[in-house]
């Protein structure tokens, strides 16, 4: 079953800016949403995540330039990619789970999600 589906992802250039949408279809159930990355040759990585009361987290690679919200009229997760750089290409992942976000650096642990889209390519060039 397809209960999260990625879109927006794409070529841009080096500083400009990119939004991603998950659609959820079981998107009510769900409490911690997230964001991963995986590039080449590299293991999967969480960069933001968003509980259901509002609560964000980051990795410090992201913070200030990437946002995670939602909008639940829509079912839908986003992410707000501004500045982007070359070393944000990858393939990009939204993730969800029933449970809260663990919180503080445990977060965004890919064994605390249970759901997960199929990824977007996101390729950032200089």
């Amino acid at each position: 079953q397809v209960k999260l589906a990625e879109s927006g992802g794409g070529s841009v250039q080096a500083g400009g800016s990119l939004r991603l949408s998950c659609t959820a279809s079981e998107y009510s159930t769900y409490s911690c949403m997230a964001w991963f990355r995986q590039a080449l040759r590299k293991e999967r990585e969480g960069i933001a995540a968003v509980d259901s009361d509002g609560t964000t987290s980051y990795v410090e690679a992201v913070k200030g330039r990437f946002t995670i919200s939602k909008d639940n009229s829509k079912n839908t997760l986003y992410l707000q990619m501004n500045n982007v750089q070359p070393e944000d290409t990858a393939i990009y992942y939204c993730a969800a789970d029933r449970l809260s976000c663990a919180g503080g650096k445990f977060t965004l642990w890919r064994s605390n999600f249970g759901h997960w889209g199929q990824g977007t390519q996101v390729t950032v060039s200089s």
